[in-house]
């Protein structure tokens, strides 16, 4: 299965990311941001699921994604 880091713009939306992919059973974790993603915030989310797929969810409900790696 793929996975993937996604970098977001703070840790209140890496919490709201994490409830909302737990609630559409997708397995998620909040994660201390990779040195390569860039700098921010330093939360990113790690979470099953094309990276493409996750970021369109979350944009969805209107958490903005920085940057991302497929794993």
């Amino acid at each position: 299965m793929a996975k993937a880091i996604i970098a977001l713009t703070s840790i209140t939306y890496a919490m709201k990311a994490k409830n909302i992919l737990s609630s559409m059973n997708i397995r998620s974790e909040i994660i201390r941001t990779p040195k390569n993603l860039g700098s921010g915030c330093g939360y990113s989310i790690k979470a099953d699921g094309e990276p493409e797929k996750i970021i369109e969810i979350l944009e969805g409900y209107g958490i903005k994604c920085k940057a991302y790696n497929a794993l």
